[in-house]
């Protein structure tokens, strides 16, 4: 019998049991730790905004161009689309199980290129992202401070141009997303009456925007070919877009034919504010912004959750004063007590098992051969359980 083999020889029976041993505690670490098991097929998820714009007009201007061109992509089971009256259009695209997750996003990213021209063009200024993460988020954190310090609008900018990048670059994480963000933006109030007095539109404004507030390329002075006296080479900086709210006011709308000028000023008001008020966001009774936390397929939970607090630990020296974090709410606690509780199982049912084998033997000599192989077992199965992708 094949089991004689190893009987008559407890050398190599030692050898085979070292090495899957081995080959297990070196799969362990590897292996991903997630909330729930890989079953799902995977998924892609198109983002795009159009500044300003209902649900019905991101729907027919957006939503359904890109959908006709995705339709159809390599290994696709069905897709899904939402429309929003703050201008957000959400595409996502489910993919056959088993099917690679980047090469899911590769493909959707060229079937998207393929309706840039079809967008219009804030949509093409904002741009459209293509992602591939986890369904759900595996943590979220609150930002706030003390007394209302800062405003949301403020907390959200600076989630934005110093804590989402750097969470981005956590090996594991799959997207940040910040909850009730404001983007500062240059906001136009225009009176409908002054318009009309005027013989004005929403239209004319607009295209004066965009023909005044541009980033030229001034060129140079002295570039060759030049005289041969020619010394200096001199580039040249333009003033390029406006930044401020006086620089916005003073924009002409309309020249009339005696000379006078229609500016913005004279037809509405202009502020600094939020680019999109859709959404409000309180932390413990205070206004705040906050992140939720989205994996990769197939990363470690415990460590992606790890690295996250170290890194915001980091962040958290150079906050402005009276600014604070907090953990909102973590999907990691599930993980941590269901590993505790195999744990506590798995020692049960070796010390179970270790006990009927004694009131079978009686004896401790003849039960700790078969209760070595216990160990072997369970660490040489996550040898497999790596070979054949699970998930612990």
């Amino acid at each position: 019998m094949f089991s004689d083999i190893f009987i008559r020889r407890p050398i190599l029976a030692t050898v085979c049991s070292l090495v899957i041993i081995l080959a297990g505690a070196i799969a362990i670490p590897t292996l991903p730790i997630a909330r729930y098991p890989e079953l799902a097929p995977p998924s892609v998820t198109v983002t795009a905004f159009y500044t300003g714009a209902n649900a019905q007009s991101v729907e027919s201007a957006v939503t359904t161009p890109l959908e006709q061109v995705i339709n159809g992509v390599e290994n696709m089971l069905y897709i899904t689309s939402s429309s929003t009256n703050s201008g957000l259009a959400t595409i996502t695209v489910t993919f056959a199980v088993g099917t690679d997750g980047d090469l899911a996003a590769v493909n959707v990213q060229n079937r998207v290129n393929q309706a840039l021209g079809r967008m219009p063009t804030d949509v093409r200024t904002n741009g459209i992202t293509v992602t591939k993460n986890t369904a759900g988020f595996l943590g979220a954190l609150g930002f706030y401070s003390d007394e209302n310090k800062y405003d949301s609008l403020f907390i959200s900018n600076y989630l934005d141009r110093y804590v989402r990048d750097a969470l981005k670059r956590v090996p594991g994480v799959g997207n940040v997303i910040i909850f009730g963000e404001r983007k500062y933006a240059m906001r136009l109030w225009l009176d409908p009456e002054k318009l009309a007095a005027r013989s004005l539109t929403a239209g004319d404004v607009t295209n004066a925007l965009r023909e005044q507030n541009v980033q030229v390329a001034a060129g140079s002075v002295g570039d060759s070919p030049a005289s041969a006296d020619q010394l200096f080479q001199l580039s040249v900086r333009a003033g390029g877009r406006l930044n401020d709210v006086s620089q916005f006011e003073n924009i002409v709308v309309k020249a009339g034919g005696s000379g006078a000028l229609v500016r913005v000023k004279d037809i509405g008001r202009v502020e600094l504010g939020a680019e999109n008020y859709s959404s409000r966001l309180r932390f413990a009774g205070l206004e705040a912004s906050g992140i939720g936390i989205q994996l990769l397929p197939s990363a470690n939970a415990l460590q992606v959750f790890d690295g996250v607090q170290v890194e915001m630990a980091k962040l958290e020296k150079n906050f402005p004063p009276g600014m604070h974090w907090k953990l909102a709410f973590d999907n990691v606690i599930v993980v941590r007590e269901s590993i505790t509780e195999v744990l506590y199982t798995l020692l049960e049912a070796i010390g179970l098992v270790v006990l009927v084998m004694f009131l079978f033997l009686q004896n401790w000599r003849s039960t700790i051969i078969p209760a070595i192989t216990i160990p072997v077992s369970l660490i040489g199965t996550f040898a497999f359980v790596k070979l054949f992708g699970f998930s612990i």
